[in-house]
């Protein structure tokens, strides 16, 4: 008898106690023998300068799942970072039932929120002929499309936050302790996770390694103005605007940050 499997893909940014609820209900529910948790490392609908490096994603779900109540059946898996770029969920269940498919039998679990989007995925209609999904409810978002050709996870525990909120909260310094387990925690901290400081350190690194893209001006931008470094953060601003001229966010972001300064600093601005 083939291995039932069912795939759980995310970005995982950061898994938190609700992904970490969902695989061990589905457990509990003998929806599968095991769950695997499936990192994109890079989301099509996501652009990849946002996202937290995958090695970093794949560490916090390795231990998030060692800390379930089913280590040995909530597995972290890293298929999609030997696949081509950006993730396909269509390349990887193909990649997997190819290499797999002997011995293990495939589903898929996923939320509302990511099913409100499902007919824009590569190859959707032949996800939904080839492999039974389960789609858990999410706040704000009802099971509209293909609603009769899935499974609908009513009683399946409700995630009260996100992993955007997880970001959130680390960014301002609060207390996550209650959203993920205790060594994502000290992970997240001990790495200055999402911190205007260990973001313009990550993203200096990818500019001085030749990536010279709009964003990374942006968003170090964005890091140098929350350090309230108002210099360097119109430099960036104006690196960006060098890049794409018709940039109207570098655009705006540096006239606010000249308006602050002109406002604060009248006596150098308006002499």
């Amino acid at each position: 008898m083939k291995k039932r499997m069912l795939l759980y893909f995310g970005s995982f940014d950061p898994i938190h106690n609700g992904h970490i609820a969902l695989a061990e209900y589905a457990l509990d529910k003998d929806l599968a023998d095991q769950v695997a948790l499936v990192i994109s490392p890079q989301n099509p609908f996501k652009a990849d300068v946002l996202q937290t490096p995958e090695y970093a994603r794949y560490e916090m779900v390795e231990m998030a799942c060692k800390e379930s109540r089913y280590p040995e059946r909530i597995l972290p898996s890293v298929v999609e970072f030997v696949l081509e770029k950006p993730s396909y969920t269509i390349n990887t269940l193909d990649y997997l039932k190819e290499n797999h498919g002997a011995d293990m039998e495939f589903s898929i679990i996923t939320g509302s929120d990511i099913w409100a989007r499902f007919d824009e995925w590569k190859d959707y209609e032949r996800i939904l002929n080839e492999y039974k999904i389960y789609v858990y409810p999410r706040k704000g978002y009802e099971v509209e499309k293909f609603a009769d050709r899935v499974t609908i996870l009513e009683d399946a525990p409700f995630v009260e936050f996100s992993s955007t909120e997880v970001r959130g909260k680390a960014e301002r310094g609060e207390d996550i302790s209650a959203m993920v387990s205790p060594s994502v925690s000290d992970y997240i901290v001990k790495n200055q996770l999402w911190t205007p400081a260990g973001r313009i350190v990550r993203l200096t690194s990818m500019i001085e390694s030749g990536d010279e893209r709009e964003v990374l001006y942006i968003e170090r931008g964005k890091c140098y103005f929350q350090h309230n470094e108002w210099g360097k953060a119109i430099n960036d601003f104006n690196k960006a605007k060098a890049i794409n001229p018709d940039s109207k966010e570098a655009q705006q972001l540096h006239d606010m940050v000249y308006e602050i300064l002109s406002f604060r600093y009248k006596d150098i601005y308006n002499p």
